[in-house]
């Protein structure tokens, strides 16, 4: 167990693969281990849908299977069940983890991903071929018996959406990984700056939209007031069909991105230094999760963070409830009922229409500390 959150099993030697059954037969192993290759082991909702791979010793009554497809590089297995698909998790759960873990073979290694997802490879493609010279293999699906001369299952994990140097292979950090990133997408600008993109011009707000829940009610107010101030403003809503290349692209521009909290503020991972992530937070005392997921790990982005906190009377839930009502007077009653009722309360039915003087106070702080032009 590398964290509380992930199991990595590693070997080497006369090692056979095959994925169709999720076994790998291991001739140095004494005994039977088996293992999900997904970091979220603390969490048993995701990690019931992520593929078991059973580890084994060769056979003692028979040959092992034959070797049908041999590699030269090592083998890396690891899933995109779980939460993947959720653009949050993608990155937290997996493809961090997969950075941390594979960046040491310096591209020579083989990914054998279980459950793929095509969509999903395709999505994330640029960067598997940052840290891989190989395709990826659906590994569960071909009916290869894959021969390695090493093995890898499962990722490392430090800490949501983050790396700790000190522990990592090579000293790698988060901004390593961002770097990548770069690369893999084509990002032009490494750092943000109150002259926008060419120094000479406007500071880029990019405000991420939503369409459900925790929508922004007076986007459009938003966007003229942030125009006003001098803002050249873009509005952007990402989803699990957005081409990650384009995507990548816009938020690269940025120079200060405002979304409220959810899975679209992940793409703080393409913000240039120096850029600033307001991140609005819902009422309902949800600053323990807001700070877990985007707060904390802004830094070592080298992303400057700020917090605008909605108030009650900036909340769409003074709507639906009645003024002595659980949910606006006592949320933390509400957290402890369990996380079911924190999200549909404050997360499934919450929208928000922002103070405009507080909205434009906050633009004025984050615009004074963005890098100078």
């Amino acid at each position: 167990m590398t964290s509380k959150r992930s199991e990595r099993c590693e070997a080497a030697g006369d090692i056979r693969v095959v994925g169709n059954v999720s076994t790998i037969y291991i001739d140095s192993l004494d005994r039977e281990w088996r293992t999900k290759p997904y970091a979220r082991y603390h969490d048993p909702v995701a990690m019931t849908h992520v593929r078991e791979f059973v580890l084994k010793p060769f056979p003692s009554d028979a040959p092992p299977p034959a070797c049908t497809k041999n590699h030269s590089v090592p083998g890396f297995v690891f899933s995109n069940r779980g939460f993947s698909g959720n653009l949050y998790h993608d990155y937290t759960d997996v493809l961090v983890p997969l950075f941390l873990s594979t960046r040491r073979f310096n591209g020579e290694v083989q990914f054998l991903l279980s459950d793929l997802k095509p969509w999903w490879v395709a999505k994330f493609r640029p960067l598997f071929r940052q840290l891989s010279r190989y395709e990826v293999v659906d590994v569960n699906n071909d009916l290869e018996v894959h021969c390695v001369p090493r093995i890898v299952v499962g990722s490392d994990f430090h800490k949501d959406m983050g790396i700790v140097p000190s522990k990592a292979a090579g000293g790698v950090s988060i901004v390593d990984f961002k770097r990548t990133l770069r690369d893999a997408f084509g990002l032009e600008r490494a750092a943000a700056s109150r002259g926008g993109a060419t120094g000479a011009g406007k500071p880029r707000l990019l405000i991420i939209s939503r369409k459900n829940s925790r929508r922004f009610l007076n986007e459009r107010e938003m966007a003229a007031a942030a125009a006003a101030m001098g803002f050249d403003v873009r509005i952007a809503e990402p989803d699990q069909h957005t081409d990650m290349s384009t995507f990548a692209r816009l938020v690269n521009s940025a120079d200060v991105m405002v979304g409220v909290h959810g899975a679209g503020l992940t793409n703080m991972v393409f913000l240039p230094a120096g850029a600033v992530l307001i991140q609005v937070v819902p009422f309902g005392g949800l600053e323990w999760l807001t700070g877990v997921t985007f707060k904390n790990p802004a830094a070592d982005m080298e992303v400057t963070y700020m917090d605008y906190n909605v108030q009650l009377e900036e909340s769409s839930l003074l709507e639906q409830y009645p003024r002595n009502h659980q949910v606006l007077t006592d949320p933390y009653a509400v957290h402890k009922q369990g996380w079911d009722a924190l999200k549909a309360a404050y997360l499934d039915k919450q929208n928000v229409r922002l103070d405009l003087d507080k909205f434009r106070a906050t633009l004025r702080d984050a615009l004074s500390r963005l890098p100078p032009a």
